[in-house]
């Protein structure tokens, strides 16, 4: 599954972020960024039976974050070099639209007259 970095929609999101919330899948896509590994060559690196890593894998695949290809016999999983920019490009956006909300509540107290009124030393009128 290959997605463009500007077609980040809600439900790509949420199987980017399921997928990296997940320990073994994390560690599965860092040895996967250093080459590719078969899925047979993953499942022995786990206290974890095949079907599991292929599980994992799955999901990972689902994310757009690896893909595999059948070499022979062998399942081969390799990373999309691309599948960090939509993590970053999604946390980005997040960051964005908070920052944006933080900065109109700045302006919105700044601009309050009563916010200065209330900030004597003897504390705000009863």
């Amino acid at each position: 599954m290959v997605v463009e970095v500007d077609e980040l929609n809600d439900e790509t999101v949420d199987r980017l972020f399921h997928a990296l919330a997940d320990t073994t899948r994390r560690d599965i896509l860092r040895r996967c960024v250093r080459g590719e590994l078969s899925v047979s060559r993953l499942a022995e690196a786990y206290p974890m039976s095949f079907a599991a890593v292929q599980k994992h894998v799955a999901v990972l695949e689902r994310a757009g974050l690896v893909a595999k290809q059948r070499s022979g016999r062998e399942q081969l999983v390799r990373t999309d070099p691309d599948a960090v920019g939509r993590a970053r490009q999604a946390l980005d956006e997040l960051e964005s639209a908070w920052r944006g909300r933080v900065d109109r509540m700045a302006r919105l107290l700044a601009d309050d007259p009563g916010t200065e009124e209330n900030d004597t030393p003897e504390g705000p009128e009863r």
